[in-house]
């Protein structure tokens, strides 16, 4: 049995401050009504509809010019939202595909044509590929360019930290790594991220920071995490939305608050821009 969980909010709070030019959001998805396109009978939640239409509407409340989708968990290896929320979007949209080790290379091909950047694997909701997958798939897509995206708790992540830093491509993990306010800064799982971070093959989507806090709705416990992992590689950072924040079943934020959050996080404009612009250019090539 899955979880059903809440809709995003149909009518978001502006930012405060304007974004720069050419603002990036690094992390959603697009789900369509299941009559549409079946989910996978694996899955851990069931979402509701979060159309590529209400996704553009939200951008333009937002300031976001460019967008990167990834696939969700609902979806399983089936690409085809994606894929076609990439090309509705248009040119200025990348996006992250879940297959898995024996996908065909003409599939893989295909993909990249489409604009996917990446594979991913996600540890916390069932309905994708597993850890199996994850050094026979990267050296499949390290001729592509692509990277490996995972979300993923703490303490799996300490567990991992070897492994992900031998891998033969960039990795990028998900909402500061999932990791919880509450256990604090010392925790096992974020000093390994930041150990990551600081090699220089891990990147960090500074984003999901309702998924960690225990500081309800300005999530200010989540800022020092974010502000060192900031110090750690400013070059690494780079930041989403998480819309339409798939299962949520308690509470929904308001994406003009997440947006926000980067003023507490960015010591400036310039590294606002940087986090916004400059990065997702190099690691999307968007």
């Amino acid at each position: 049995m899955t979880i059903a969980c809440l809709a995003h909010l149909p009518e978001p709070s502006a930012p405060v401050h304007p974004l720069p030019k050419g603002a990036t959001d690094c992390h959603s998805h697009v789900i369509l009504p299941e009559a549409d396109q079946p989910f996978v009978a694996n899955r851990s939640y069931t979402p509701p509809p979060a159309t590529l239409a209400q996704y553009k509407t939200l951008h333009a409340r937002l300031g976001i010019e460019r967008a990167v989708i990834v696939q969700p968990s609902v979806y399983g290896t089936d690409n085809t939202v994606t894929l076609d929320a990439i090309a509705g979007y248009g040119p200025n949209c990348r996006g992250i595909a879940v297959v898995d080790a024996g996908v065909p290379l003409a599939e893989l091909k295909r993909l990249a044509a489409g604009s996917i950047r990446g594979a991913r694997i996600n540890m916390l909701f069932s309905g994708g590929i597993g850890l199996e997958d994850l050094e026979p798939l990267a050296h499949r897509i390290a001729d592509l360019g692509w990277h490996f995206q995972l979300l993923i708790d703490g303490p799996t992540l300490a567990e991992l930290e070897a492994r992900l830093a031998s891998l033969p491509v960039p990795v990028v993990i998900d909402h500061m790594g999932h990791v919880q306010t509450k256990d604090g800064m010392a925790q096992a799982g974020f000093a390994a991220l930041r150990r990551l971070v600081a090699g220089g093959n891990t990147w960090v989507k500074l984003s999901g920071n309702y998924r960690m806090s225990r500081q309800r709705p300005g999530f200010e416990d989540v800022v020092p995490f974010a502000k060192a992992l900031i110090a750690e590689n400013p070059d690494q950072m780079v930041w989403g939305t998480d819309w339409p924040h798939p299962a949520m079943q308690d509470f929904m934020p308001d994406d003009g608050t997440l947006v926000d959050a980067l003023d507490a996080y960015a010591t400036d404009e310039q590294e606002k821009k940087h986090i916004l612009e400059d990065n997702p250019e190099r690691l999307y090539g968007i």
